[in-house]
């Protein structure tokens, strides 16, 4: 099954010379772990709050004064909607990563997450117990 079902759409988005601590605060308002960093010419990266953690608070830097070009990761994995969840779970499992940008060709479609990939592959187990039960009923 491919992860078309579990692309969150709706992203947000913050420019690269912001502050990290402008984006923690937007992280915190919608109550997501990640940002998507852009620039005049596109997405450049993406921030999340391990990003956060480990480039700044963890080195004692301050999240006021560090742009998010100097904490994001940048170039971060891409994927298609047609991508299946356990290709995805492969990719964040050999580059250590939680988030993959999903893109149709060279348009940007939205994000997934490690949760969102756990959630679908529930529902697929979930699924298949229904069916076998239907099919050992029967």
């Amino acid at each position: 099954m491919n992860i078309t079902s579990t692309i969150v759409r709706r992203v947000a988005m913050i420019n690269e010379n912001r502050s990290v601590f402008d984006a923690a605060k937007l992280m915190t308002e919608e109550f997501i772990g990640s940002v998507v960093v852009t620039n005049a010419t596109g997405i450049r990266g993406l921030l999340t709050e391990r990003d956060v953690t480990m480039n700044v608070v963890g080195k004692g830097r301050d999240p006021e004064k560090v742009k998010i070009k100097d904490a994001m990761t940048p170039g971060p994995l891409r994927v298609s909607p047609s991508a299946t969840a356990s290709h995805c779970l492969d990719l964040m499992k050999e580059h250590r990563c939680r988030h993959l940008l999903v893109f149709d060709e060279e348009e940007f479609v939205g994000i997934v997450s490690l949760r969102d990939l756990v959630v679908l592959l529930i529902e697929e187990k979930e699924e298949l117990i229904r069916q076998l039960e239907r099919y050992i009923a029967s």
